[in-house]
């Protein structure tokens, strides 16, 4: 019976034994463990950041375009219908005022006048010699010779002779008059813009042939908004931005109505002469508009859109460490103008903002500023 006791006394110690030593293994394999899992403290994350200045009005900018215009533009035709014998005028050719465009065929005109000149020199001859006979007639009824009205006969003849001869010249001066017609002239000194028929048509009177534009005399037409309207002082320069370059211009007038689909009063200005442009080219006007109220500017990088449109910017809040994390800022933003927003909100003067890279950031994220 010791030798059983004495058997069972060894195992039970050996189970001791082997139940510490696998304790003690376990500990140190969960100590290793969370040693090699354990986070080290982030380092902050660097970011630009720019320091928030609050004012008590800005300056809105507001960008209109328009089109430049010849100030003149005649679509040009013959007066009279014929035969388009010559079109000497191509799109894009410069032409003098008075320069010859085109011209119709004058052949049954001329032929019109031939007969009308030679009815004249008929009718003036029979009138030449009516009034001789009258003269006569006016003497010899003096004394008696000649009866008076073998003297009105004649007389009237005469008078009958002259309003014909009259109406001979009124018609030769039509004649003429369609003649001068014929040749189409230029108006004014300017370009072709369009060509729209050919020699060898046969056109009715008013037919568009050419459309004519100034050379050199422009203007720039731009909408601009109502609230805007007092800005703009007619007879004074105003700097327009073309595709060559800026130029300043004179502001002719503003029109007193307004279009109804874009709510703009057109506003003319007249360029100098000699500036490289063209007839529809685009003209820009940048007005400027001082508006008070209490806020300001911030890069449009750092706004982010939040919930049901409203927009938050990320401030540095710094702690008593040392360290820096950021919070969130709800504001409203009043204007944009290019890269940047006129903003209003919590935000005072002094306190820094997150400039960019805002979406990577969270709030309450520790970062390290870095002027912007």
């Amino acid at each position: 019976m010791n030798k059983s006791f004495t058997s069972s006394y060894r195992t039970l110690a050996l189970s001791i034994v082997a139940a510490a030593l696998l304790t003690t293994v376990l500990t140190s394999i969960i100590s290793l463990r969370a040693a090699s899992t354990g986070q080290p403290a982030p380092h902050p994350l660097p970011v630009s950041v720019f320091t928030y200045a609050e004012q008590s009005s800005y300056t809105a900018t507001l960008r209109l375009s328009g089109l430049l215009q010849a100030k003149a533009r005649a679509q040009v035709a013959f007066e009279i219908p014929g035969l388009l014998l010559d079109l000497e005028a191509q799109e894009g050719d410069p032409v003098a005022a008075g320069s010859v465009l085109g011209r119709l065929d004058t052949r049954q005109l001329q032929a019109q006048k031939a007969i009308a000149t030679a009815e004249l020199n008929s009718v003036d001859a029979e009138l030449q010699l009516a009034t001789l006979r009258s003269e006569r007639s006016r003497q010899l009824s003096a004394s008696g010779a000649v009866s008076v009205q073998d003297y009105d006969e004649l007389r009237l003849t005469a008078q009958a002779l002259a309003s014909r001869k009259a109406a001979v010249l009124a018609s030769l001066r039509s004649l003429e008059i369609d003649l001068e017609k014929s040749t189409l002239k230029a108006p004014y000194t300017g370009v072709v813009a369009a060509r729209y028929v050919d020699p060898g048509t046969v056109l009715q009177a008013g037919q568009l042939v050419l459309q004519l534009v100034s050379a050199n005399d422009l203007e720039a037409r731009i909408g601009v908004p109502a609230a805007h309207m007092s800005q703009l002082t007619p007879g004074q320069p105003y700097a327009l931005q073309f595709r060559t370059g800026e130029f300043d211009a004179t502001l002719r007038a503003v029109r007193r109505d307004l279009d109804v689909r874009t709510g703009t009063a057109l506003a003319v200005f007249d360029l100098p002469s000699g500036v490289n442009l063209l007839d529809g080219d685009i003209a820009r006007l940048t007005v400027e508009r001082s508006i008070a109220s209490t806020g300001g500017w911030v890069p449009i990088s750092a706004l982010l859109e939040g919930e049901r449109g409203a927009w938050t910017v990320l401030r540095i809040d710094p702690q008593q460490d040392g360290t820096a994390v950021t919070l969130r800022e709800a504001v409203e933003v009043l204007s944009i103008d290019g890269a940047r927003a006129y903003v209003k909100g919590s935000l005072q003067t002094g306190q820094r903002v997150v400039a960019d890279g805002i979406h990577r950031i969270a709030a309450g994220t520790p970062v390290q500023p870095l002027e912007y």
